[in-house]
């Protein structure tokens, strides 16, 4: 964990050695663009098209998870209030093997769940890579592109910068992530489609 701190450290130090020396030049542009706007209803067409794809075939399994969830939620409160109600009243006796049945249930159904949303993930994955991984490559050859085209010297990920806590503050100027969005949702349709 502290070589990973370390390395990345050392990438944001030459980031800013790298942007020091631009700098001076004057003749660097440099541009930060956020990918979180990607998903936005203003976002990526394409990047939009292909989450919408994924949640809708990810929607019933989603349903069936949350039903086994709230399954459970319901037999370990009612297997608490057995176990409370033997508590607090000794006397009236609790029938042992309802409770039994219950908490076998209980245990059966963890496990269920967590067995499929293992599943559930490792097919989410495999699916979000076949979906969105032509509609990522297309974006990046895009920011390839855009960056020649208006001139920047370098673009940076805001996200990637914000979620390492790299960014200590910018000028709002430089944010081209609206700019991008529209450069990229003009361009002529290509292969990078999400598929059915």
């Amino acid at each position: 964990m502290k070589t990973l701190r370390l390395f990345t450290a050392g990438i944001f130090f030459a980031a800013i050695f790298a942007v020091s020396t631009f700098a001076q030049t004057g003749t660097s542009k440099i541009g930060v663009i956020d990918p979180r706007a990607f998903d936005d209803k203003a976002g990526i067409t394409k990047y939009v098209a292909g989450m919408n794809t994924l949640e809708a075939e990810f929607k019933p399994l989603d349903a069936e998870l949350q039903t086994l969830v709230t399954r459970y939620q319901t037999l370990g409160n009612e297997i608490k209030t057995l176990q409370t109600n033997a508590s607090a009243n000794p006397q009236v006796p609790i029938n042992q093997a309802a409770l039994q049945q219950k908490a076998d249930e209980y245990g059966k159904l963890e496990r269920d769940i967590k067995f499929k949303q293992e599943d559930a993930k490792a097919k989410y994955q495999s699916r979000y890579n076949i979906v969105m991984g032509p509609i990522l490559q297309d974006i990046g050859k895009a920011m390839q592109e855009y960056a020649k085209q208006k001139g920047f010297t370098l673009l940076l990920d805001a996200a990637k910068l914000d979620e390492a806590q790299l960014i200590l503050a910018f000028d709002p100027t430089t944010d081209t992530t609206k700019d991008f969005i529209a450069f990229y949702n003009a361009r002529p349709a290509g292969t990078a489609t999400a598929p059915k």
